[in-house]
């Protein structure tokens, strides 16, 4: 069986976030009328529900607020990757995002992890922002 992932899939509200992830940029979005910041991308502010949204870097910086350890990968394509972990990260800028923890000790995470930023390559300049342990 062949070991290609999924490749990120955009719609006109993610567009930006894929492509400033394959320029190396976490991209989240801020609301200009009530100052929230939030992730994942929408067409209104979940706060306020203005459309009067911006997108801003983030720093990439942030900690585990939950965890799993997938031992059975429920699409084939990941089966090569088990035992692997998916975590919900706090962002420090306060969104909290979904992703996989990578890395060498990656089955070591922990809640309250901090974490940083990485980019899984997914082919033809397609980037995944993933996280990886920073205390260790």
């Amino acid at each position: 069986m062949e070991n290609t992932l999924p490749k990120p899939v955009s719609n006109a509200d993610s567009q930006p976030y894929w492509q400033g992830a394959r320029e190396g940029k976490l991209l989240i979005r801020k609301c200009s009328a009530c100052g929230q910041l939030h992730f994942m991308p929408r067409y209104l502010c979940p706060t306020c529900w203005s459309g009067d949204l911006e997108w801003v870097e983030a720093s990439g910086k942030g900690s585990v607020h939950s965890y799993t350890i997938i031992r059975r990968a429920s699409d084939p394509r990941f089966a090569h990757l088990v035992p692997y972990v998916v975590a919900l990260v706090d962002l420090q800028e306060g969104p909290r995002m979904m992703a996989n923890v990578l890395g060498e000790n990656a089955l070591e995470t922990k809640i309250g992890d901090a974490v940083s930023l990485v980019f899984e390559d997914r082919g033809d300049g397609d980037q995944l922002p993933q996280f990886k342990r920073t205390s260790v």
